[in-house]
């Protein structure tokens, strides 16, 4: 009996921690509201207007999903508003970006604190990212929207 008080303590305790996992997903839409509770009937809270924006995904409610931006701003947005598509901000004033995953590579471009990159990939401590017409290479501990 205590076997298995001990066996169901431990798969509820395991199966919490998985269902409150964060992670991040994007704006979908250039219009997209968040809303102060998860229901069309919540009133809107703030209105996005830039399309990719990353959002860190804290909860879920149905067809909602509680979400946080990068000005830590929370609320529930749609999942239909929300992307896989990865993209980062900027989080640091005049971050370098380069042609190659390394400090000693040509810098291509000084991105400002709040530009919106989009994600190519990453590896260790870098991320390939778009930029308008520029691509390269940023580190990560310069941008949100990556965990």
């Amino acid at each position: 009996m205590q076997k298995l008080i001990i066996f169901l303590i431990i798969f509820f305790s395991f199966y919490d921690l998985n269902a409150q996992e964060e992670f991040f997903l994007t704006l979908r839409n250039e219009k997209v509201n968040l809303r102060q509770g998860p229901s069309f009937d919540y009133p809107v809270k703030i209105f996005y207007k830039k399309k990719f924006l990353p959002v860190l995904i804290q909860d879920k409610s149905d067809n909602f999903r509680k979400v946080r931006d990068h000005e830590n701003n929370t609320g529930w947005v749609h999942i239909s508003q929300l992307s896989k598509k990865k993209a980062a901000i900027t989080i640091d004033e005049d971050v370098l970006v380069f042609n190659k995953p390394s400090i000693y590579s040509t810098p291509k471009v000084i991105l400002k604190k709040g530009r919106l990159c989009m994600i190519k990939k990453c590896r260790d401590e870098w991320c390939k990212i778009n930029v308008d017409k520029f691509k390269g290479w940023i580190k990560k501990e310069s941008l949100w929207g990556l965990l």
